[in-house]
């Protein structure tokens, strides 16, 4: 494990290493010594560590200040976000009760403490009582969840954990950083997994969940959060879980009096939340604005599609391309004609894929959500299997 080691209460102390266990251990020394542990990934390049590093000590002490997690995965500008103690602490009991926790359960995550979904599940467990399984390597895998009554992770993860159909006490999957496709939630329910899952941010923590226990399924508020979808479409949220700051530098995160948004976009009826991604991921084509979630979540139903992302890519000619790529492991091989006929009857013409390209594994973030520049790159560079006719 290497740490750029700060002296003195409220200073930020950055840590990495390979064993998350260690990690997570060393995050609870140094909240212990009233430090504020910012937790990277052991995957990140040097020179992208030391970039953090140098950030994180040039700021100081942050009176008042518990926690830092980053927003940025290993390419791109670091982005470090500060919170109290109490941001995440004051919705410990609301989960605690949604999620039926209990002194004795084990809560696995599937990703290590780099990800703020889990070093907020760090937290959680220090303060609540129950005991962690953590990977002990990148991946979660049967043998570190064998003793698991729950789980908190991205749709991938619980998938891969599914998979090993070895996960006898697991009562409950608390899910979050993607959208869950209704096949894994329905695969998850028939093994007597309650499938919980939830929106948030790393600025914003929880803001909205599904916790099954209504026959009106859809997102509402989480307790202590107040919903608000202004003209332009854009949510906004009133809450006691809402970051600080950055640590410097602006982001997504706007304020406005007591409301704040990372400008996702948003419909809300009678209370149900329907998310419908950021403005700023859009993609322009001649014909109309594309949404990426919105097909992405048309094409995971198709049989032996695993996961996709939707790309925006320029065209040559008038607005963006919109691209599929698919991650698919099944044995027989997709053509294009059949996943553009499977598409076709899923999507209105202009929200079809024009390109497909096909891989065995989407490129992830520590959290698990998929790595949308570093897959443009790779797609750009030609490393991407393309299909065609």
């Amino acid at each position: 494990m290497t740490a750029a080691r700060a002296t003195g209460v409220g200073r930020i102390v950055p840590l990495r290493g390979a064993d998350p266990a260690a990690v997570a251990r060393r995050v609870g020394a140094e909240r212990a010594a009233g430090h504020i542990p910012l937790v990277g990934d052991d995957r990140w390049s040097d020179e992208h560590w030391r970039t953090v590093c140098v950030r994180a000590e040039a700021a100081g002490a942050q009176p008042g200040q518990a926690w830092a997690t980053l927003t940025s995965g290993s390419t791109g500008d670091p982005r470090i976000v500060l919170r109290t103690a109490d941001s995440w602490s004051a919705s410990f009991g609301p989960l605690t009760a949604l999620l039926d926790l209990r002194p004795g359960d084990v809560l696995a995550l599937s990703s290590p403490p780099a990800s703020s979904l889990s070093l907020f599940s760090v937290a959680h467990a220090a303060e609540s009582g129950f005991a962690l399984a953590l990977p002990r390597t990148h991946t979660l895998t049967a043998d570190d969840a064998h003793d698991a009554t729950h789980f908190h992770g991205t749709p991938n993860g619980l998938r891969t954990l599914l998979d090993t159909g070895t996960l006898r006490q697991l009562r409950v999957a608390l899910i979050g950083g993607a959208a869950l496709d209704p096949a894994l939630r329905s695969r998850a329910t028939a093994l007597g997994v309650r499938v919980v899952t939830y929106y948030g941010a790393a600025e914003l923590s929880f803001v909205a969940i599904d916790d099954g226990s209504t026959p009106d399924p859809g997102l509402r508020a989480f307790p202590g959060v107040e919903l608000e979808v202004r003209d332009d479409d854009v949510l906004w949220v009133r809450s006691p879980y809402v970051a600080t700051r950055y640590l410097e530098g602006d982001g997504p995160l706007r304020r406005d009096g007591d409301w704040c948004t990372v400008g996702d976009r948003a419909r809300l009826d009678d209370g149900v939340l329907t998310l419908l991604g950021r403005a700023d991921e859009a993609i322009l084509t001649a014909a109309a604005t594309v949404i990426p979630s919105e097909v992405e979540a048309a094409l995971r139903r198709i049989d032996g599609v695993d996961d996709v992302a939707v790309l925006g890519l320029p065209n040559g000619g008038v607005g963006e391309l919109v691209t599929a790529v698919v991650e698919w492991r099944s044995g027989t091989r997709p053509t294009r004609a059949g996943l553009r006929a499977d598409a076709a009857a899923l999507l209105s013409p202009t929200h079809r894929p024009r390109r497909w390209y096909l891989v065995d594994e989407l490129p992830r973030t520590v959290t698990g959500k998929v790595a949308r520049a570093a897959l443009v790159d790779r797609v750009r560079a030609g490393e991407v299997e393309r299909l065609v006719d």
